[in-house]
């Protein structure tokens, strides 16, 4: 099909009148009739019924025009991209993690990056499944263990590591338990040792449990284990990162850890010129140099 009579087709569907598709496209009415009159032709169907109030789309015409709108979706998209050499950050740039690390950890930072470009767009996607990036899922992906993707730019950002919190009233009321078998006398809050976890957390979590710890409760990610944390249902394992966000929190068996998990950002190969995606990346390895200086400090 002509590209130039789709586009003709596309802003007559849209604005549902030739005189006012004319104006848009800069063209005489009878020129964007004319098109549309060809378009028909060369597909054998009929893509408007004619009313005195205007065009309606035909059954066909919807169909077509479904097409067309996702090809001037991606079209601005392309176009964006290419804007992207320029110097002004701006546009959408989705970016996907973990519930965990973007409630608790990235989203009260973002603020800072708004700050410094205020026409970008984030859309942040946060899910414990991992996002196909070369199949432009998203843009950039903060993960919780390093990409396997050979076509992907990685940069390592710092390790975490699994421990124990519980609020002072908790403990207050309940004990503070000194060695593993103590906790067996307290709730345990965690993510089921069978949900997409990093291996790190589910060995914990599965070393707990051997343990035979009669009252547990079960969520799928750290924010509702943290939600549950601050309401002295029990004790939490909890990544590490989130003290700094709730400093009252008290850390349970000092000895008892996760092996180091690894923080990764991801983005592929062909937006490695984007300004979008650097602006994202430089932002949080700033914010990353800072956490690790407060928490040296």
């Amino acid at each position: 099909m002509d590209w130039d009579k789709l586009r003709i087709f596309h802003a007559v569907a849209d604005k549902g009148s030739l005189t006012h598709a004319g104006e848009v496209l800069h063209l005489s009415q009878s020129a964007v009739s004319r098109q549309i009159r060809a378009l028909e032709e060369s597909l054998n169907v009929t893509l408007f019924h004619r009313h005195a109030r205007g065009l309606i789309l035909t059954e066909q015409g919807e169909l077509l025009f479904d097409a067309t709108t996702q090809m001037v979706k991606r079209l601005d998209a392309a176009a964006a991209r290419i804007r992207d050499s320029e110097d002004e950050v701006f546009g959408e740039l989705r970016v996907t993690t973990t519930t965990g690390f973007g409630t608790l950890w990235l989203a009260p930072r973002l603020a800072r990056l708004y700050e410094h470009y205020p026409a970008l767009k984030i859309d942040l996607m946060l899910e414990e499944r991992v996002l196909d990036l070369p199949m432009r899922e998203a843009d950039v992906a903060i993960r919780m263990k390093e990409p396997s993707q050979a076509d992907l730019i990685r940069k390592r950002l710092m390790q975490i590591r699994m421990r124990l919190y519980a609020t002072p009233e908790y403990l207050a009321a309940h004990g503070t338990p000194d060695k593993m078998e103590d906790m067996t006398q307290h709730r345990l809050i965690c993510q089921h040792p069978g949900t997409p976890q990093v291996a790190s957390g589910a060995m914990l979590v599965a070393e707990l449990m051997s343990h035979e710890i009669p009252s547990t409760l079960h969520v799928n990610n750290y924010f509702g284990v943290l939600q549950a944390v601050l309401n002295n249902l029990g004790i939490g394992v909890l990544p590490d990162y989130i003290t700094e966000g709730f400093p009252h929190l008290v850390r349970v068996l000092p000895d008892v850890e996760s092996g180091e998990v690894p923080v990764f950002l991801a983005y592929p190969e062909e937006l490695r010129h984007s300004k979008r995606v650097s602006a994202f990346r430089d932002f949080v390895m700033d914010e990353i140099q800072d956490y690790r200086k407060r928490q040296q400090g």
